[in-house]
Order: structure tokens, then C-alpha cells, then sequence
């Protein structure tokens, strides 16, 4: 049986390294890689050794790569995005995230081939009107992002959403809204990384850790809300995507329950057999007002849509994550 091709752009960064490494071991695909691997410590070119990748593309040759391979290709998931939610280039963040992205989606409606892509819930903003993976024009028109990263991946969503609907879209579109992804694979991220890999360092070497503060009544230090998902539950997600084949539309990808930063800390001190030691500091003022105190993934439309995948819990995931920094530690 031939093993069916699908490209990954951004597949050497985090989810989309984890999600090559998901579809390379499931053996019924070949996995072309678009990406940039910068310098050899920056670690990336590590993500990808372990996995039979059938081709590897720059993205500023992936148009010229889809014009000789694209009759070959069965669907592209696009990882690839500046992911800094403070990046203050905000031309390179729409050149990137928008342009990229639009360009994508009309080359995937007019080759006929399948496209799922990276969303965000940074489009929620502050959550204030909820977190309701609504995909209709109006809805997603009325999302308010915090920052110029949430507004370009809310300004992609309205692009594909509005495209589809007037029958201008790819055979099958999907946009996943990740929340807070966290996992293997995140050494390159810095300032980006999740808080489980900040702070895995600290809790390692005996150190204590430090939270931010909340500057809210109604939340302890600590106690801000977050739907952490485990970043190989978004690659089984993804590849279930590919299998079912589902109808088109954006789709939440979290695990349904927010947990506080304190929870997460305390996971990562257990899973290293460690008593929990965390210190609590001031927010710097500048991210005050566009911060967000709650996220909590609705997934409804997922499981209506066929999805009956469980996800990981927060400690079973923290554990996992802290036996694979070991492991690659060591």
C-alpha cells in the first residue's frame, strides 16, 4: 500500500515537530517538512532526526516545492507562524501569519487538496464573551484579540471562514485554536516557552520557581486559569483529522479544563519527587491590561464533529513531559 504524502509547515518547531513525529510513526504517511533549522544548538534539527522524513523545504521555496509536488500531495497542515505574542514587528507578523496563510489556503482550493492550520485562543482576548469555537463570518468578526499575534490568526480565521462560505475553500479546511499547548520539544521557544518548560530547569536543579502575582481580587497569586493540553494530544487531533476527514471548520483544541498556574508548578515539583517551592512576583505593568486570567477550551463542536479521543490529564502530562527532559538530559 503507498503511504500517503502530507507537509508539515513549521514542522521543525514545537507542535509541528511533535505532529511529524506522530504521522512519520504512524507508518501510512510520508512527511515533507517546511521550515527554517537556524544554528545547530538552537536544538530543531534534534526534533526531526529520529523520523524518516521523505523531503525537507525552506519557506521561501515552498510554492516553487508545492508546484512540483503538489499533484502528490494528499493535504498540508500548516504549522508554521510567528507564535511571540509580544512581537513588535507587526508587518513581519501579518506577512508571516496572514499573507503566508491566505496564499496557502487559495493554493490548497485550487490544487483540491486538504489544509488544516494552526489557530489560536489568543483570538478570545481577555474571554470575556467566552471561548465558543463559533466559525460563522459575524462570530468570528466580533472576537477582540489583545495582540497583534491573536489578531493576525483572527484575521485568518475570517479570511478561510468567509472563502468557504461562499465556496471558494479547499475540499476539507480545518483551524485548530490551540490554548496552552506544553510539551517535548520546546527548547528553541525562550521567552515563548510554556511554563512547564520555564520552569523545569529551576525545579531540576533544587531551585525555587517563580509565578506571577495576580493584580486581581477575584484570583490568588497563582491562581490564574489556563486550559493546558499536552502537546501529543494535539498531534493525535491532528492525525485524526487527516484519518476522518471530517466536515470543514475551526475547532477548539484544549482539554476542556482550566487549571491554575499553581496546579501546574505543583505537578512538575511532584513529577521530579520534589516538595513544591514558589515565589510570587509583580506582573510588569505593561502586560496587565491585555492579560488573560481564564481560558477553558469548549469542545463541543470537536466531539460533535466525531473526535472521541481522551485527554491527557494535567499530571499525567506534566509526568510525561518531565520523563522525556530527563531522558534527553541524561
Amino acid at each position: 500500500m503507498s503511504r500517503r504524502l502530507v507537509l508539515v509547515t513549521g514542522g521543525a518547531g514545537f507542535i509541528g515537530s511533535n505532529i511529524v513525529g506522530r504521522l512519520a510513526g504512524e507508518g501510512r504517511f510520508e512527511v515533507a517538512v517546511c521550515d527554517w533549522l537556524g544554528a545547530a544548538d538552537d536544538g530543531r534539527w534534534r526534533y526531526l532526526a529520529p523520523h524518516p522524513i521523505a523531503d525537507f523545504v525552506f519557506p521561501e521555496e515552498l510554492f516553487d516545492w508545492l508546484g512540483r509536488r503538489g499533484g502528490e500531495l494528499e493535504a498540508v497542515i500548516h504549522m508554521g507562524a510567528i507564535s511571540s505574542t509580544t512581537e513588535a514587528d507587526v508587518d513581519k507578523i501579518i506577512r508571516n501569519n496572514f499573507c503566508l496563510s491566505r496564499d496557502l489556503f487559495r493554493w490548497c482550493a485550487a490544487a483540491g487538496r486538504r489544509l488544516i492550520y494552526a489557530s489560536s485562543a489568543a483570538t478570545y482576548g481577555d474571554g470575556a464573551g467566552g471561548f465558543d469555537d463559533d466559525d460563522d463570518p459575524t462570530a468570528l468578526a466580533a472576537l477582540r484579540p489583545l495582540n497583534p499575534y491573536g489578531w493576525s490568526k483572527a484575521l485568518f480565521d475570517l479570511f478561510a471562514a468567509r472563502e468557504a462560505a461562499r465556496g471558494a475553500g479547499p475540499p476539507q479546511w480545518a483551524g485548530l485554536k490551540f490554548f496552552n499547548v506544553y510539551g517535548p520539544n520546546e527548547g528553541h521557544k525562550g521567552a515563548m516557552k510554556s511554563v512547564a518548560a520555564q520552569i523545569w530547569p529551576d525545579v531540576a536543579a533544587g531551585r525555587r520557581v517563580r509565578l506571577f502575582k495576580s493584580h486581581r481580587s477575584d484570583y490568588p497569586d497563582g491562581g490564574q486559569l489556563r486550559d493546558f493540553v499536552y502537546v501529543r494530544d494535539a498531534a493525535d487531533v491532528v492525525v485524526w483529522l487527516l484519518e476522518a476527514a471530517p466536515a470543514s471548520g475551526i475547532f477548539n483544541l484544549g482539554s476542556g479544563r482550566a487549571r491554575s498556574f499553581k496546579d501546574l508548578a505543583e505537578a512538575v515539583f511532584r513529577a521530579a519527587g520534589k516538595t513544591a517551592a514558589i515565589d510570587y512576583f509583580d506582573m510588569p505593568e505593561a502586560l496587565r491590561p491585555r492579560y488573560q486570567y481564564f481560558t477553558e477550551a469548549r469542545l463541543e463542536r470537536l466531539r460533535a464533529a466525531g473526535y472521541d479521543g481522551q485527554f491527557t490529564s494535567l499530571e499525567d502530562g506534566v509526568a510525561d513531559y518531565v520523563r522525556s527532559a530527563r531522558s534527553q538530559s541524561g
